[in-house]
């Protein structure tokens, strides 16, 4: 059976849910065929479940936050920008909230809320949704004329969206569909990683702090090839039995770019607040406290009791020394290793573990106005399939949306002149 429609969108995450509702709202007729039986699967887990739906910034910020390809998105960023995004959703009913960093979410703090509204819109614009996973571009005299899904199924249509999202997470769906669609083609797919993703350390006291969750400490990365600082933050991260993860730890990943082992060094400052005199000020504090123990059995008022023998260790200060017999050098050497403590980075957890997938759909192939492939008439890209990633803090979605209403418009301005 053949079915015939204007648009069919392949993907229904954020950036299907955009486009197929925008195409439908302008009149045209619009199928969104979607693999799994839920729409926004990925939606529901991003930012903890809570949507980091955009970032509340300007143009400036915009283009900064995506370290390769932002200003392939000058136009797209341009016509629906995150103050667009933020009146679509609260005119969708969804009241939005801006935290810190002008990270903006949901004022529910649940997901759900933006997958909701964003099927209302599929919805009431009269979009068709069908479970399925496309498999094949179907082509008519060597023109694009429809897709066939793998059950053997097939639509004719004027025009074709990817919006299939990347390789990460793929119990959601995202298993790289789109890039064998874009390869059938003829576009160019360049070399897919992981970003925003899990660290995997050389050093084993990470094992041994296994489980301890940080917040309000300070992390800096140096590349040790070019010899210079890449990457600082505050805030939160985790320790793990393969190295490190948590916010600041997923940021710092888009940054660490060509990865390759040993080329990158994590410090963690634990005590940021404290200069180096007033930390060791309050270590001598403790030590007058706690004169009689051992160094093993003095620190916990000051540090996370599993962080301790590391601390101790690297520090290289005897842990069953009497506290009355730490001289000041090695009392330096502790504040020091407090201050400065430092892990070699391995590599990057799997691409199943990434938030977004690093490369995608050759830039070079699209229009960055329309979206549309320049190798291939009616064939349209937008979101993760792209070869764009951002950092964390709303960017990812923002570029979603912008690339999903980028297409949307053109497709409406080629098919209903």
């Amino acid at each position: 059976m053949v079915n015939r429609v204007d648009v069919i969108v392949v993907g229904g995450g954020a950036s299907g849910l955009m486009t197929a509702g925008l195409c439908a709202q302008q009149g045209l007729s619009t199928l969104l065929m979607e693999r799994n039986e839920r729409l926004g699967k990925k939606l529901l887990i991003t930012g903890k479940g809570r949507c980091n739906v955009t970032n509340n910034c300007e143009m400036e910020r915009l283009i900064e936050s995506v370290p390769s390809g932002g200003r392939f998105l000058f136009s797209a960023f341009s016509r629906f920008s995150p103050q667009d995004v933020m009146a679509f959703f609260e005119e969708l009913g969804v009241p939005l909230k801006t935290e810190r960093g002008a990270r903006v979410f949901p004022q529910s703090d649940k997901a759900g809320d933006i997958v909701s509204a964003l099927e209302r819109f599929v919805k009431q614009g009269g979009c068709c949704v069908e479970t399925g996973r496309v498999h094949n571009l179907v082509w008519e005299d060597g023109t694009l004329g429809g897709v066939q899904t793998e059950d053997g199924r097939t639509w004719s249509c004027r025009a074709v969206v990817v919006c299939t999202g990347g390789k990460s997470y793929p119990r959601t769906g995202s298993t790289g569909d789109g890039y064998a669609l874009a390869k059938q083609a003829g576009h160019t797919v360049t070399a897919l990683s992981p970003s925003l993703v899990p660290l995997v350390t050389k050093d084993d006291w990470c094992a041994g702090a296994q489980g301890l969750s940080l917040k309000n400490v300070a992390l800096a990365v140096t590349d040790t090839v070019q010899k210079k600082q890449v990457y600082s933050d505050f805030g939160e991260m985790l320790f793990t039995h393969y190295g490190m993860s948590g916010p600041m730890v997923l940021s710092a990943s888009a940054h660490m770019r060509p990865m390759s082992a040993g080329r990158y060094e994590v410090a963690v400052d634990l005590k940021p607040a404290l200069s180096m005199e007033q930390l060791d000020a309050r270590v001598q504090r403790d030590f007058l406290k706690y004169q009689n123990r051992d160094l093993n059995n003095s620190l916990g008022d000051l540090l996370p009791r599993s962080i301790i023998p590391v601390i101790i260790e690297k520090s290289c200060v005897p842990g069953h020394r009497k506290i009355n017999q730490i001289t000041r050098e090695e009392r330096r050497s502790l504040c020091c290793t407090i201050k400065h403590l430092t892990a070699t980075v391995q590599g990057f957890r799997p691409i199943e573990e990434a938030i977004v997938t690093s490369g995608g759909v050759s830039l070079k192939e699209v229009s960055p106005k329309t979206m549309e492939s320049k190798l291939v008439k009616g064939l349209y890209f937008a979101g993760e399939v792209l070869d764009l990633d951002a950092y964390t803090g709303g960017f990812n979605l923002q570029i979603a949306f912008s690339t999903a209403y980028a297409a949307a418009q053109a497709i409406r301005e080629v098919l209903l002149p």
